[in-house]
């Protein structure tokens, strides 16, 4: 037995250890060959974000951007776009891969950052790498340049930024990635669990007050209320059902009712929150852990009942769970999160599911979002509270928290 942690000693003691050179040049040959890869083969800057750029020009030509029920974000969207559109053709297609692989290691840094790692070590480095190379929604996001990098960039440095005790910055920070894409509205729980109502407040005022004043220049002000809203909730489009790995999606196509489905994906996003709560109010508070693991919790269990739901969500969660890896009891430490990363692992082909033409790569996509979510649930519910030891009786008791941290 001392033989084995002697070796688990081993080997995190070199991973903290500085990345050689060659490490570094292989990580950035890694990344530049994937924006350079997408930039020959994308000559519109990504499926996605051709998708927002479409909206924005047609806006300045003075349609409505809502005229396309695939543009699913908020107005302040479309401003923000804008600059893309005067963007020359050629620029763009390597632009915009490179600020989605700029932005992911923004993420990276900030998780890093949070979780105490060094940025020069071998972990730092690996780690990215691992996720280049081993990480199939990775690349994918790269090559839709999907604006969900927004909220991969956003949510650790938000996180950073509470673990450091600036709430109101890291409010600041949420709502503006909310004004791209509200992806992140979940984590305002976060804000609630901690009673900083400040800071939840600017959250909401920032995205509020950005699309407010976008919507003024629309043609159609409301048009995100009246076909944007009642696209996602009725959620008939079937190429974008394809791609969805909600089990509010998945199991129709498994032929279980819609109705049952949807009422099981509420059951199990309502049960996620409840994890988030009961890991906020367990223990720890000045631990990171429990910012980033109530942040990954809280995130799954919107992704659980959300439509759309795309692999490509993951990376919102998963390079935080990777980065915590050194606190004990992390879920990158459990089986549960080895097991849901094995169908995301690029060129490996599964039995069924990848013919015809990928149509059901939403069955590995669901799997992976289900087994992370139980994983990281389990980790929640299972960390254990402080134990005060100035007591007569042996008790177990929460963490004393400054004022404005508890869990309500």
């Amino acid at each position: 037995m001392k033989r084995v942690d002697s070796g688990r000693f081993e080997v995190l003691r070199w991973l903290e250890r500085p990345a050689s050179r060659a490490m570094w040049c292989a990580l950035a040959v890694v990344l530049a060959a994937g924006v350079v890869r997408v930039g020959l083969q994308s000559p519109d800057g990504g499926m996605d974000n051709a998708i927002v750029i479409k909206a924005a020009r047609t806006w300045l030509d003075g349609g409505s951007p809502y005229d396309d029920p695939h543009f699913l974000y908020l107005p302040s969207a479309v401003l923000a776009a804008v600059p893309e559109v005067l963007l020359p053709l050629r620029l763009l297609r390597f632009a915009a891969p490179a600020f989605v692989t700029g932005a992911l290691l923004v993420g990276w840094v900030c998780a890093l950052r949070l979780y105490g790692v060094g940025l020069r070590s071998r972990y730092a480095a690996l780690g990215l790498l691992a996720l280049a190379l081993g990480f199939a929604p990775f690349g994918h996001l790269i090559v839709l340049a999907n604006w969900t990098v927004v909220a991969a960039a956003v949510l650790p440095a938000a996180l950073l930024l509470a673990h450091r005790g600036r709430w109101t910055a890291a409010g600041a920070v949420i709502g503006a990635a909310i004004a791209f894409k509200p992806l992140l509205v979940p984590v305002l729980l976060l804000f609630l669990f901690a009673r900083r109502w400040r800071a939840l407040a600017v959250a909401a005022l920032v995205p509020a007050a950005a699309s407010g004043l976008a919507a003024l220049a629309m043609p159609d002000p409301a048009g995100f209320f009246t076909r944007t809203l009642p696209f996602l909730f009725k959620g008939d489009d079937s190429f974008v059902r394809l791609y969805e790995a909600s089990p509010a999606a998945v199991l129709p196509r498994l032929g279980v009712p819609q109705g049952a489905a949807t009422l099981f994906a509420l059951a199990c996003a309502a049960a996620g929150v409840w994890c988030a709560w009961r890991r906020w109010g367990r223990g720890d508070v000045t631990s990171p852990a429990r910012l980033g693991e109530s942040a990954v919790m809280v995130m799954l269990a919107a992704f659980l009942v959300s439509r759309p739901s795309y692999d490509h969500y993951l990376l919102v969660v998963v390079p935080l769970l990777l980065a915590g890896a050194g606190q004990e009891g992390a879920p990158v430490r459990m089986a549960g999160f080895w097991v849901a990363m094995v169908p995301q692992v690029p060129g490996f082909g599964w039995p069924f599911l990848e013919a015809p033409a990928g149509v059901r790569r939403a069955f590995k996509d669901a799997f992976t979002l289900c087994a992370l979510a139980v994983t990281v649930g389990l980790c929640c519910v299972r960390r254990g509270s402080v134990v005060l030891p100035h007591t007569r009786r042996a008790r177990t008791l929460e963490a004393a928290e400054p004022a404005g941290d508890r869990a309500f």
